[in-house]
């Protein structure tokens, strides 16, 4: 009976032995796996540079940081007054113009016209005049009762009648044309000159307020209403919210597990780790060396860092730039 006994109780101390043995291993290897690797991202999204090409005073903002706009709306007003005074002076420049052209245009004044036509009919006179007085010294001439001097004096008078009456003709058929082809086309080229200036100013000042070229958060504003700007100089940042990607930054040993088109899954701590899924577009190197540990015990060679970017498949309700993106690395 009592070896029985014994025999029992050896059987139940073993069996417990087994099972300590089983739990203890267990619990070694659940205590001795490693954590798995969290892979950090940032949210980042397409940034525009407001600027102008008008040099002045910012005027007035219509807009403040973190306001949502659309493309079109006007951001901010930047007076300049030499650009006013220039506009001033191209304007009146084109009304000189214009008045000139309508000048040419117009012709000659009627007034100058019955002058012309006067003188013509006065130089017609004195030319039929001159005529007469010839043909009657040339027959007194051949009758021999007048000197040749005094038919060549009549006959110099007709010529010059003749010439006299040519001139006036002249006069009057330019001033029924008026003017000259070639004063037209350079009052026209004057006034064209000067409506380009018009229009080089008013471009100009189509910058003195700056609209937004899409839709997008003013994300920063960097002068204040009074100061100065120059040509070029930033005003303000606008954060393009629906152009959002994720960048990780990735070894690469682990970069196969990233290729372009690869999906991937992630959470967003921020949104109460909303989980979301990525799809790679982008792998670049970053030319950097990593330094957190090499890709072998011994060293041989340091894992370079690639630029990883990944953009979510639909709309994230919620998710701005700056916010961290969260992912686990998979088990090798």
């Amino acid at each position: 009976m009592k070896t029985k006994r014994q025999k029992n109780g050896m059987a139940i101390g073993l069996i417990a032995l087994v099972s300590l043995f089983i739990i203890v291993s267990l619990a070694g290897l659940f205590l001795l796996r490693p954590a798995p690797q969290i892979l950090q991202g940032q949210v980042e999204a397409t940034q525009i540079r407001i600027s102008g090409k008008l040099p002045g005073r910012v005027a007035e903002f219509m807009v403040e940081e973190g306001q949502y706009v659309e493309a079109g709306d006007t951001l901010v007003h930047i007076y300049s007054p030499m650009a006013e005074a220039q506009l001033f002076s191209a304007n009146a420049l084109r009304a000189a113009a214009s008045a000139e052209n309508n000048k040419v245009d117009a012709g000659t004044r009627s007034e100058m016209i019955r002058m012309a036509h006067d003188m013509l009919l006065q130089s017609q006179a004195a030319l039929e005049i001159a005529h007469k007085t010839y043909m009657r010294m040339q027959s007194l001439y051949d009758k021999g009762v007048v000197s040749e001097q005094k038919r060549d004096e009549a006959q110099a008078a007709y010529l010059m009648a003749q010439a006299s009456e040519s001139a006036a003709r002249s006069q009057y058929e330019m001033a029924m044309k008026g003017a000259r082809e070639e004063d037209r086309k350079a009052a026209a080229a004057m006034l064209e000159a000067a409506d380009g200036s018009v229009a080089e100013v008013e471009a100009l000042l189509e910058d003195s307020y700056l609209t937004a070229p899409s839709a997008g958060i003013v994300s920063e504003i960097f002068p204040c209403v009074g100061e100065l700007v120059s040509i070029g100089a930033p005003v303000m940042n606008l954060t393009k919210i629906d152009d959002m990607w994720v960048t990780f930054n990735v070894r690469e040993d682990l970069l196969q597990d990233f290729p372009v088109g690869a999906q991937l899954q992630a959470s967003i701590p921020a949104l109460g780790n909303k989980k979301v899924v990525l799809q790679v577009f982008h792998v670049k190197d970053m030319g950097s060396y990593a330094v957190w540990r090499a890709t072998k015990v011994t060293g041989e060679y340091d894992a370079k860092t690639f630029n990883v970017k990944a953009r979510p498949l639909s709309s994230i309700e919620g998710l701005y730039p700056g916010m961290s993106v969260l992912m686990e690395e998979k088990e090798r």
